[in-house]
């Protein structure tokens, strides 16, 4: 992360149901590695949760206010949330420098309450396929499609786009390494298309 940086991409973990330390989900560092160049004139962050659980979502949320308060130099953030990182991200959307959110396959619960969203944009991004598959968490794109409704209630200007044929997320971390899966190279082109429509800028392709 540059000091000068004027926009930064502040990138939001995915949880899990057990109680773990917070580690850098591999559809997020996949996504960074390849993207980040793309766009030399914004920095990139990551939230780093003490505990990455949905069971704990209060205390992720407030460790995504904790990064924004770390991050005093941008004019602008935007928010990068995989899965629980979106109902992350939303929630930190009142801080003043939030005013995009993208988020990946994001989970929002019905319990959440959203901030005053006037004047964001949100721009939801879901694999046709995700779901639960055994000992594999997911988010139905019925989930976030679902949550449109209360995302405009609450001021937002709300986006949809589905990946046809892609599950959850766009890469996994079998034995220290990372794997794609399905249609990874559909979600960033997709991602990256999200954030040059937030304004993150770069050079084109």
């Amino acid at each position: 992360l540059r000091p000068d940086s004027g926009t930064v991409v502040l990138c939001v973990n995915g949880g899990t149901g057990r109680i773990v330390p917070g580690t850098w989900s591999p559809t997020l560092e996949w996504l960074v590695d390849r993207l980040a160049p793309r766009f030399p004139d914004a920095g990139f962050a990551q939230v780093r949760y003490r505990v990455k659980s949905w069971k704990r979502l209060p205390e992720c949320i407030a460790d995504g206010h904790a990064a924004l308060d770390w991050l005093t130099v941008p004019r602008r953030v935007i928010m990068l949330g995989f899965s629980m990182g979106g109902a992350v991200s939303v929630s930190c959307a009142d801080d003043p420098r939030v005013r995009d959110i993208i988020g990946l396959a994001p989970w929002f619960p019905e319990e959440l309450p959203l901030p005053d969203l006037k004047g964001a944009r949100v721009q939801i991004i879901h694999g046709s396929i995700d779901g639960w598959i055994p000992g594999v968490p997911g988010v139905r794109p019925s989930h976030s499609r679902g949550a449109i409704g209360r995302l405009h209630g609450a001021g937002a200007e709300v986006s949809y786009r589905l990946i046809r044929g892609a599950v959850h997320g766009l890469a996994v971390r079998p034995r220290g390494r990372l794997v794609t899966l399905p249609r990874a190279g559909a979600w960033e082109m997709a991602v990256e298309h999200a954030l040059r429509g937030a304004g993150a800028g770069g050079d084109q392709r």
